[in-house]
């Protein structure tokens, strides 16, 4: 029998239950009415490992977890449930809302007692298959409440955890059984002055106060002033926040939004439909108790560059890795061919060439990808057995694109995937948001990794730190991608923003006349950007580069990794620029961006070891009549931990720099 004890690495199952109560109106009511000021909550009692005694429902009392200059505070108030979080005694989240609702309208959280506080402290340090850092350490402190309402007797508790990077809060329904959820009551408030980056689907961010999110979606969709995960929003003093999920599981995704007559506040919004209306309605969730939400993470940083380096707070919070053996799984560089056996060929001596891992066949390979179910036979134009052996001959993988529609029996799919002998899959269109959806991604990657294959997630699919579980879902995208020529802006947002919430397959794009970039800039993105799985030269064949010195880039590219021993954020404003530096082994790659305006940063190479360095510099050169033709201009120069930078960068440009000891 599981125990509450147990539910910190739960994974309950259990199918979407019957509609029950419609969670449209928690967008204007979820910051449920209680009236209590901040000043009104009363000092944290003295907090053992031991439990302490039970609070009366009339009582104030709060308890805090505290690290490394982070504080997340639980409270009850009148019987009511209450969070906020500071970062060095600054307001991060004012007092907002803790609390569910279950589908007969149970609220928890409205009023209750406290019957068990836990407190303590956990450090242990664990290594990924592959990350910004070789190793992670898992430093926190925790503060547990067992908690029952008042009005039902039902029993759940509430989880809060201070790290150095951030805090995070979840919730346990406690009693055996099963519980409806109808809606997740929690709210964000932020203090005033805030400035949040919201995004959904594929759109660009866009910077509002918090109580000015669009209104989007359909009459198929989810529909408000909604914001995707993760959310992040700039607070007065330089501090940054990023709000995230982590182990979501058997749940739906969570969405953010507006609350009506509460301009700073952001509401939860547990998603009755996939994303972009394209699968059934669920009104409620049904899960089988005990068990354990999702944790709701918020990544801080004292500047925007400690944000990108504080990421790994979402790994942290997800369960440990469920695979015994990892030794396959590979992360690398790819390229996507064209639809022919000579493409296929080509694209594997192109990758051997170029220091590329992988090749992929994209959407089209089994024929129209919107109305062919079958992902079994290539069509004629591919001879995939041939290019599979070809590929593994000279030591390059190959992934094969599917569409959701042809994953109507995907453990026999990806059976046949690997006798064919394939490397990895990349699944399209698919757009998560309700329960059922989080079950059948965490089963094809679950299926996946039986097979030992690589999967990476495309469309509308958010992060929720499942890589660390399954190591094997290497990648995502929820983000509007590279491959649709964004601005130079929205590429400087997505360090502070979508990169924070995990891995981002971003199709770099070099080379391409429609971007509104430089090469340099295209170039940074591999360092710049986490992306375990990075797909290079998009839209391109193998003989735009028959010419190498026509590409001064190149060997950037062939050089540079996609996994690394130690990242470290050197600058960054989000939506102005970013500089970033990775290690690998004892060569680091460091990447800088900029928005559309031209911009020189000073960079400390104090990160260096000691004894002299060799920098090969991809620098822009005199800016062209578009982004696009502003050439790239190689250098070198010797440097030291002692030396400093002046990174050039044109509108809308960039630099890539290798540092390797000389």
């Amino acid at each position: 029998m599981r125990t509450p004890e147990d539910l910190e690495e739960l994974t309950a199952d259990g199918a979407a239950g019957p509609g029950a109560l419609s969670r449209r109106g928690m967008l204007k009511g979820t910051a449920v009415s209680v009236g209590i000021a901040a000043a009104g909550i009363g000092a944290a009692r003295p907090a053992h490992a031991a439990d302490d005694a039970a609070a009366t429902a009339d009582d104030s009392v709060s308890a805090t977890a505290r690290m490394g200059g982070n504080a997340i505070t639980l409270s009850v108030v009148d019987g009511a449930l209450r969070w906020s979080a500071r970062h060095h005694g600054k307001t991060v989240i004012d007092t907002s809302v803790l609390g569910l609702r279950l589908s007969d309208g149970t609220v928890l959280g409205s009023d209750v007692t406290v019957t068990r506080n836990q407190h303590w402290t956990t450090r242990t340090t664990w290594t990924p298959v592959y990350g910004r850092n070789a190793t992670v350490t898992d430093l926190y402190q925790e503060q547990r409440w067992d908690l029952r309402d008042a009005a039902s007797g039902i029993r759940f508790g509430v989880r809060i955890r201070a790290y150095k990077t951030g805090v995070a809060l979840r919730y346990v329904l406690l009693d055996e059984g099963t519980v409806t959820v109808s809606d997740e009551l929690t709210t964000f408030a932020f203090p005033d002055g805030t400035t949040v980056y919201s995004a959904r689907d594929e759109d660009a961010y866009l910077p509002v106060a918090p109580g000015s999110i669009p209104v989007t979606g359909t009459s198929t969709t989810d529909n408000g002033p909604l914001t995707d995960l993760p959310l992040t929003a700039t607070l007065s003093g330089g501090l940054i926040a990023c709000v995230c999920e982590s182990s979501r599981l058997n749940f739906p995704r969570l969405m953010l939004g507006s609350v009506e007559g509460q301009p700073n506040t952001l509401s939860a919004l547990l998603m009755e439909h996939t994303a972009r209306g394209t699968g059934p309605v669920a009104t409620d969730t049904t899960v089988a108790t005990p068990f354990a939400t999702p944790w709701r993470a918020v990544v801080i940083g004292s500047t925007h560059a400690e944000l990108v380096d504080n990421a790994e707070l979402v790994l942290n919070l997800a369960p440990p890795t469920a695979l015994s053996d990892t030794s396959w799984i590979k992360p690398g560089k790819v390229f996507r061919c064209e639809l022919t056996t000579a493409a296929g060929l080509a694209g594997v001596d192109f990758a051997v060439t170029r220091g590329l891992q992988y090749i992929e066949y994209d959407s089209g390979w089994y024929g129209p990808e919107s109305t062919t179910t079958d992902a079994t036979k290539p069509i004629a134009a591919i001879d995939l057995p041939s290019v599979i052996s070809y590929a593994a001959d000279n030591g390059i993988g190959v992934f094969l694109y599917v569409n959701e529609l042809a994953l109507t029996d995907a453990d026999s799919l990806f059976a046949l995937y690997k006798r064919w002998g394939a490397a990895g899959i990349k699944l399209g269109f698919i757009n998560d948001g309700t329960q059922a959806m989080t079950d059948r991604i965490t089963d094809w990657a679950k299926a996946a990794a039986k097979y030992e294959l690589l999967i990476d997630m495309h469309d509308d699919v958010r992060p929720f730190g499942y890589e660390r579980t399954y190591p094997n879902y290497i990648s995502l995208e929820g983000v509007r991608g590279n491959e649709q020529f964004p601005t130079a802006t929205h590429n400087v947002t997505l360090p502070f923003a979508r990169n924070i919430g995990g891995p981002m397959d971003y199709t770099i794009c070099y080379g391409q006349s429609r971007n509104k970039t430089t090469n340099a800039h295209q170039m940074a993105m591999a360092a710049v950007y986490y992306q375990p799985l990075n797909f290079l030269f998009w839209y391109d064949k193998p003989s735009k580069y028959a010419n190498p010195a026509a590409w001064p880039g190149l060997p950037w590219f062939n050089a540079v990794p996609t996994t690394w021993d130690e990242s470290r954020t050197l600058a960054g404003s989000i939506g102005e620029h970013v500089a970033v530096a990775r290690r690998s082994g004892d060569t680091w790659y460091l990447g800088a961006m900029t928005n559309e305006a031209s911009r020189t940063l000073s960079i400390p190479l104090s990160f260096l070891g000691g004894g002299t360095y060799t920098a090969t510099v991809y620098a822009d050169g005199t800016p062209g009549t578009s982004p696009f033709r502003t050439p790239v201009v190689v250098s070198t120069r010797t440097v030291t931990s002692e030396t400093t930078l002046d990174v050039a960068m044109a509108p809308a440009g960039g630099q890539a720099i290798v540092l390797k000891p000389s």
